[in-house]
């Protein structure tokens, strides 16, 4: 698959961006933005990574994204991880990352890599849905 974006997705920036009630549940949250997010980037030709901050259970195959858990634990751990991940990038210029975090949106421009919002994000999901 071509042509699309390259997007690193800050996972819980994004499933937070709507006030919801994600908060319940967020490991079903979490499976759900999975399903919706692989769904888009195979309407759209975007090759997506989601970053989650914690493992969300049990996931259904995804047929286009890959699925990162953060492998530190607690606060920031995906963005720790989607740092390192932009870091070491031959062409971090051609990556746009998707949060709404200021310190990790400020590391992210400073690699090369461009950033998108969160809430900007979660509009494009939401008119790609079928």
């Amino acid at each position: 698959m071509g042509g699309g974006r390259r997007l690193i997705v800050d996972a819980m920036n994004v499933i937070g961006s709507r006030p919801d009630r994600w908060w319940n549940d967020p490991a079903r949250a979490m499976r759900e933005f999975a399903v919706v997010t692989d769904s888009y980037a195979a309407r759209t030709g975007d090759r997506i990574t989601v970053v989650f901050d914690k493992d969300p259970g049990f996931l259904p195959p995804m047929s286009i994204i890959d699925v990162l858990i953060a492998r530190r634990k607690g606060r920031n751990a995906a963005d720790y991880e989607i740092q390192q991940i932009v870091a070491a990038l031959e062409d971090p210029e051609n990556v746009t990352v998707i949060t709404s975090d200021k310190r990790l949106a400020e590391k992210i421009t400073s690699l090369g890599a461009k950033v998108q919002g969160s809430g900007k994000f979660r509009t494009e999901l939401d008119e790609k849905r079928t």
